[in-house]
């Protein structure tokens, strides 16, 4: 009999001490729970995206960013034409859920940009304005003598910017996908689901606008950083559906 009062103590201070650590840990959530989760914080990102195309598509503002190709062009001054937003669902785990949302937007400006090089150099040129998504018509400036003395590119001065969000929902992700938004070439960041907040998709819009570069400090580059083990999914992806809004 006397050592039940120390047994019950004992019970009491395990107890105790279990309680205070499930106060600390997180709830366990179901694999449903967690990809239900990312899926809701994208279906929030494209409908905000949304809206904030169509504001910007009435406002046209002109962005504060100088797309380069190389010392050959820079394009400054171009305004906000107009963007729309995508999305595509699939069949995982028993679920439909978003496979991507992406947003497209063009910027532009009304004055062609002219270009005189060298002949030596018209293949480079031609090259590198191909590879950075130019459009622009090329014509030969010939002497007398039919001989060519430059090569003219007439460049239109526009440039396409995207934005992907890919889930992981393997990995529990979102990578997200800049292309040619603050420069002529592609970023991927890596976000945690709820990284994808309202705030992140606020820089982004001042990203695209070239307000701030906060949103590129939100994430870590692609593939940097340890490893990660995948999550168990018991099915294999299957595509069903895509939907595409207009663009406006």
């Amino acid at each position: 009999m006397a050592d039940k009062p120390a047994a019950s103590s004992l019970l009491a201070r395990l107890r105790q001490q279990s309680d205070a650590v499930r106060a600390t840990e997180s709830p366990r959530r179901s694999m449903e729970e967690i990809l239900l989760d990312m899926d809701q914080r994208l279906w929030r990102a494209y409908r905000w995206i949304d809206e904030a195309l169509a504001h910007l598509g009435v406002i046209k503002p002109v962005v504060a960013h100088e797309f380069r190709v190389e010392s050959y062009l820079t394009l400054s001054g171009l305004q906000f034409e107009q963007g729309f937003v995508s999305y595509r669902r699939r069949h995982l785990a028993g679920q439909e859920l978003l496979d991507y949302v992406e947003l497209f937007y063009r910027l532009s400006s009304t004055k062609p940009v002219r270009l005189k090089v060298q002949p030596t150099a018209v293949a480079e040129v031609d090259g590198r304005l191909r590879t950075a998504g130019m459009q622009f018509r090329y014509e030969a400036e010939v002497d007398e003598r039919k001989v060519i003395k430059s090569g003219i590119f007439t460049v239109t001065p526009a440039v396409t910017g995207s934005v992907r969000f890919n889930p992981d929902y393997r990995l529990h992700g979102i990578n997200v996908r800049l292309t040619n938004v603050d420069r002529l070439e592609t970023v991927d960041l890596e976000f945690k689901p709820e990284q994808v907040d309202e705030g992140a998709l606020e820089d982004l819009v001042r990203l695209v606008l070239g307000e701030s570069n906060a949103f590129l400090h939100r994430a870590p580059l692609a593939g940097v950083g340890a490893g990660k083990k995948p999550a168990a999914i018991e099915e294999p992806v299957v595509y069903r559906i895509e939907k595409t809004i207009r663009s406006r």
